[in-house]
């Protein structure tokens, strides 16, 4: 998706999430208002054209920094000796992958390390393209730190489920993480306060649905059929539904009033790693006996 889209175009009123002053986008008034959006039905002024360079690629830092960091890790398992397309369970283990034998043994760590980890280039390439993509779309609605926290928060809580339900194997990738991202926007692209024209809100939404969807069915093949590539399914279960549970307080960083924002974002994250806590207590209960 475009970093640029029209959703992270935002109306210059004080009370709401601003970009640097400097900075004129389509879709205003000269005096700072967006058309449609306050009830004013005069037609735009004619816009200057746009820069094609512009500043598209300081847009979604997070994005960039996510994606770098996944990229890093691979490259340095890479330069330390493991294959770079079939990596064995004991270089994965090693390098942070999530093993619930370990985990429960007090490697809680692994939760979140496993996310940054990659079996081989194939699987990093697919898992980043989909990152890229949901993160530029998500970026202009959550802010970078909502991205960094949505990515953790979602990450954490698939692995942990994978943990709960089968400790027994060996799981990596930021899969589970991407599945979180959708489910956010699934609920952050129904807000009203979005301006941006309806058709356009319905569209994203309906292809992150798709996406969603077309993934947990090629994840489900792989528990009829045998198949090279064994796809965690708990994983990506887990960051889904904290996903939605992430995005059912949040409100879109575009649009809403600051202080709406900053609560409801501290809610949304705070009470999700509380809950998060709990069951991370409640599966080590469970499976210690």
């Amino acid at each position: 998706m475009p970093s640029d889209w029209p959703g992270s175009r935002t109306p210059q009123s004080p009370a709401e999430i601003l970009p640097p002053e400097d900075r004129v986008y389509p879709g205003t008034y000269p005096d700072g208002r967006m058309g449609g959006y306050d009830g004013d039905p005069r037609p735009l002024p004619p816009q200057p054209p746009k820069n094609g360079r512009g500043v598209r690629w300081a847009s979604a830092p997070a994005t960039y920094l996510l994606v770098g960091i996944n990229c890093a890790v691979y490259i340095g398992m890479v330069l330390r000796g493991v294959s770079p397309t079939n990596p064995d369970v004991q270089d994965l283990v090693h390098w942070g992958a999530n093993f619930g034998g370990y985990v429960l043994a007090g490697q809680w760590w692994r939760l979140l390390t496993a996310a940054f980890v990659h079996v081989g280039i194939l699987h990093l390439a697919t898992n980043m393209w989909c990152l890229w993509n949901l993160g530029l779309l998500g970026e202009p609605l959550l802010g970078p730190a909502g991205v960094i926290a949505v990515y953790v928060l979602t990450g954490v809580a698939g692995n942990l489920l994978s943990t709960a339900v089968h400790p027994q194997i060996v799981g990596a990738g930021a899969s589970g993480a991407v599945f979180g991202l959708a489910g956010v926007l699934i609920l952050l692209l129904k807000a009203r306060l979005l301006p941006v024209p309806s058709r356009e809100v319905n569209r994203l939404r309906k292809s992150v649905i798709y996406f969603a969807l077309l993934n947990f069915v090629i994840g489900g093949t792989t528990l009829f059929f045998r198949t090279s590539i064994q796809i965690d399914n708990m994983a990506h279960l887990g960051g889904f539904l904290c996903g939605l549970g992430l995005g059912a307080p949040l409100v879109p960083r575009i649009g809403s009033a600051r202080n709406q924002y900053a609560f409801r974002s501290w809610v949304a994250y705070g009470g999700m790693t509380l809950l998060l806590l709990i069951f991370a207590r409640g599966v080590a209960q469970f499976w210690r006996g």
